[in-house]
Order: C-alpha cells, then sequence, then structure tokens
C-alpha cells in the first residue's frame, strides 16, 4: 500500500496522468490554452481516489494545473512563435494587468470555499461554448483591439479568472481576439504566450494559498498522494509534465492544417464535455 493505495489503484492512478499529460500537451498545442482546462477534471478525480478531502481537492487541482502548464506553455508558445502567430505586441500591454489579476486570484484562492473554483470553472466554460458552437462571423467587439484602460482591464480579468480556474488564459483570449477580427491562428499563439504569464506567477501563488490547508489537511502534505507543496502536488505535476512536453508541438502543426470553424467547433464541444463533470460535483457533492 502507497499513500492509501493497493498496486492496482497505483498503476491505473499513474497511467492516468501519464495520459492526461499527453492529452493536455496535444490540445496546449492545437488551442494555446495551456492544457489546464483538460487537467483540472481530470486531477479532481485521480485526487479523490486518492482520498484528498473535498474541501481542499479543487484548489489542489488548479494549483497543480498552473503548475504543469508552465513548461507545456513555453513549449507550445516557442512553436507557434516560430510559425509567426503570436502578437508580442499584445503580450506586452497585458503582462502588468494580467500578473496584478493572478495576484488577486492568489489571495482569494488561501481563503475561498472549493465550490466557487467549480462556479468559475462551469459559468466560464458555457459561456465560451457557447459563443464558439453559436456564434456568427459578424459578432464583433470592434475591428481592432482596445487600447489604454480598456486593454488593461481585459488583461486584469483574465489573469483573474484564470487563476482561479487553473487555465493558461487561452479560453479568455482566443475568445477575445476573434470578438476584435483578429485571425483565429494568431489567437492560439497569443493565447499561448500568455500561458506562461499566468501560469508562473498562479503556481506561486497557489503555494502560499495552500499554506494553511497543509496545517489542517495533514495527509495533502505529508504521505497522501499529493505530496504537495501549498496547493501544488508534486507527484501529479511529474508524472504529467514530460508527456504533456513531448505531444504540444504535434497539437500546434495540426492546429495550423484546421480550419477557423472546424477549430471553434472542436473547442467548444470539448468545454462542454469537461465542464460537467463540475456541474455533477454541485449537484451532488461528489
Amino acid at each position: 500500500m502507497i499513500a492509501g493505495l493497493n498496486t492496482s489503484q497505483l498503476l491505473e492512478l499513474v497511467l492516468l496522468l501519464v495520459v492526461t499529460g499527453a492529452l493536455a500537451g496535444f490540445l496546449a498545442g492545437i488551442f494555446g490554452i495551456g492544457g489546464g482546462a483538460v487537467l483540472v477534471p481530470v486531477l479532481y478525480e485521480c485526487f479523490r481516489i486518492a482520498g484528498v478531502p473535498l474541501d481542499a481537492r479543487m484548489p489542489l487541482c488548479i494549483g497543480t494545473s498552473l503548475a504543469i502548464i508552465i513548461p507545456t506553455s513555453i513549449r507550445s508558445w516557442q512553436a507557434h512563435h516560430k510559425r509567426g502567430s503570436v502578437d508580442m505586441d499584445i503580450l506586452v500591454k497585458w503582462a502588468v494587468p494580467v500578473l496584478l489579476g493572478v495576484m488577486l486570484g492568489s489571495v482569494i484562492a488561501r481563503y475561498a470555499p472549493e465550490k466557487l473554483f467549480k462556479y468559475v470553472f462551469v459559468g466560464v466554460a458555457w459561456s465560451a461554448a457557447a459563443r464558439l458552437l453559436l456564434g456568427k462571423e459578424n459578432w464583433r467587439l470592434g475591428e481592432e483591439m482596445p487600447k489604454g484602460i480598456f486593454m488593461r482591464a481585459y488583461g486584469f480579468f483574465i489573469g483573474l479568472l484564470s487563476t482561479l480556474m487553473g487555465i493558461g488564459g487561452g479560453l479568455f483570449s482566443n475568445l477575445l481576439m476573434t470578438f476584435y477580427g483578429r485571425p483565429i491562428h494568431q489567437a492560439i499563439g497569443t493565447s499561448a504566450g500568455l500561458a506562461v504569464l499566468i501560469s508562473i506567477p498562479g503556481a506561486i501563488g497557489y503555494i502560499y494559498a495552500g499554506w494553511p490547508a497543509a496545517a489542517r489537511f495533514p495527509e495533502v502534505a505529508a504521505l497522501q498522494l499529493p505530496f504537495a507543496i501549498g496547493y501544488i502536488s508534486l507527484i501529479g505535476a511529474l508524472l504529467v509534465m514530460p508527456t504533456s512536453l513531448l505531444v504540444a508541438p504535434l497539437g500546434v502543426r495540426v492546429a495550423h492544417f484546421m480550419t477557423k470553424r472546424k477549430l471553434e467547433v472542436a473547442f467548444g464541444i470539448y468545454l462542454l464535455v469537461v465542464s460537467s463533470r463540475f456541474v455533477i460535483s454541485l449537484a451532488t457533492g461528489y
């Protein structure tokens, strides 16, 4: 028995995490999302199997997801940058507001009930899916990206909500940039760079947020599966990272062969599917 799991359960868990890493890396390359929207629901099941207390489970998933996103998003951003599909001007303008949003999200994560993270995840995922699946080409907020305070406000809320969802910000920036007429492939490439800006300070923030949980839930901080530092599971991160790094460039190549509409439909369906797990959890408490 290791961390309360027999050999069969442990092998099943390891295999699930490795496959999750490959899927997260692939989708990070395709959609520029960092993979967090895949990681959070699957990690939730992994930590449930491992016996992580419900109150700590969701923030532990989010913090671990942000840590895993760091190398994946860097690899994805580099691959998109080589293809010339990253708008560095947008990343520079969003850098400071995004960081401020991440900092606030980390403080909220320290004190918020676990249901808040699920409500944020489901609400944002369903809204984005509706836009992707039902939106028309003529749905626009403008022909050019906003300037000044509005641009900074977008960056701040992207950083805040991404930190509470455990994602790299691609979910928001993809939609926002296409609403302003930017090509989907450029939106995806820029989103990969945004994930770098969010994941590094976000992971640090969840280490800070999780220190009180270590005192309340010693099984999370000790030999229970996560081997956690704050709200980051080292075992989860180490098992998922290698395959996500290897597969991310493959996702980039696939993205550049897909049409805009195919990318939107695939992304929308995917968001509906993964967010359904938390709808069930909110309804049943499981």
